[in-house]
């Protein structure tokens, strides 16, 4: 017997109580309204502060480019499924579409803070040759490499799940279309599935993660030849804020995409998720703005000249 494909599915509600969703809706709108906002305002600052033009920030701008992008492939329509008074539907390529974003944006997310640590690497253990190490050609191929390499493993993987047969149960028990998810929908065989999930997770948080844990330890063990309290204490903080969003980032999609299919649970899924897809696009400028001394500054200087500068007529 053939298979008969749908070519929807439904969104399961995070509860039948209208309250419970409102408030629900209420919350992730404003870590959405938040992130966009902060992200944006890093972006703005880093490309019009010309003090603000070096490696450090050139990654901090495209990660908050990233991070509103990324929000974006899930948020707004997470945010509309909430508002839906009935199940809420998505067709068969729009689920694929998102994923494929989601994917996408949230590999090149992982890679560049990757980037990012070794960067901080060079800047502290081989402040010399610092800008010899992270000239702007080299900055510039880096983020393109965590693009390109996000949006092809995507590429692959979203088309290797959307090839699959989904002809049974099409009720999606998330509020967006994650990978585990959508796998349990299907109604064939998914070895090969799971096993190129567990490659790209491999490649996008686990080499990644060592990569920032290798660069961390001897970030520290400089640290600690630092004679200069104040020189050690402006090293920890900006390596401790990026720590941070690391270990939360990397912890919860390792907890989702790095375990047995079978091992699953949507509930947890569910909760897990929002940390990854609302809470650290919010964390990332904040962070690294509240503990940033020349981001603050070039905040105030641009909230000066915004408020106090004569108008033109």
């Amino acid at each position: 017997m053939g298979y008969e494909n749908h070519t929807e599915f439904y969104f399961r509600p995070f509860s039948t109580l209208l309250e419970t969703q409102l408030l629900i809706f209420l919350l992730f709108l404003l870590l959405y309204v938040l992130s966009l906002c902060g992200n944006a305002a890093v972006v703005l600052i880093v490309h019009v502060d010309h003090s603000l033009h070096n490696p450090m920030y050139f990654f901090l701008g495209n990660l908050a480019a990233l991070e509103i992008c990324y929000s974006s492939a899930i948020a707004p329509l997470a945010l509309a499924n909430l508002l839906s008074r009935k199940s809420a539907t998505i067709s068969l390529s729009g689920c694929g579409t998102q994923m494929f974003f989601f994917v996408f944006l949230g590999g090149a997310d992982c890679v560049l803070l990757a980037i990012m640590a070794y960067d901080r690497y060079v800047a502290i253990c081989h402040p010399l040759r610092y800008m010899l190490f992270m000239n702007k050609t080299v900055c510039t191929s880096l983020v393109a490499a965590s693009w390109l390499l996000g949006f092809l493993l995507s590429l692959q993987l979203t088309i290797l799940i959307f090839r699959l047969p989904f002809c049974g149960q099409n009720e999606i028990n998330h509020f967006f279309c994650d990978i585990p998810v959508i796998l349990q929908l299907a109604c064939s065989d998914t070895h090969i599935h799971q096993a190129v999930l567990f490659i790209v997770s491999v490649v996008v948080l686990t080499i990644p993660f060592l990569l920032i844990c290798i660069s961390y330890i001897f970030i520290a063990v400089a640290i600690l030849q630092i004679r200069s309290a104040e020189g050690q204490q402006k090293a920890f903080s900006t390596c401790s804020s990026h720590l941070m969003v690391v270990l939360l980032q990397y912890g919860c999609c390792s907890f989702i995409y790095l375990r047995p299919n079978s091992s699953y649970s949507p509930q947890e899924g569910r909760v897990v998720s929002v940390v990854y897809t609302f809470v650290t696009p919010l964390l990332n400028p904040l962070i690294y703005s509240m503990r940033n001394k020349e981001l603050k500054e070039a905040l105030r200087r641009a909230f000066r000249r915004r408020v106090f500068s004569p108008k033109r007529v």
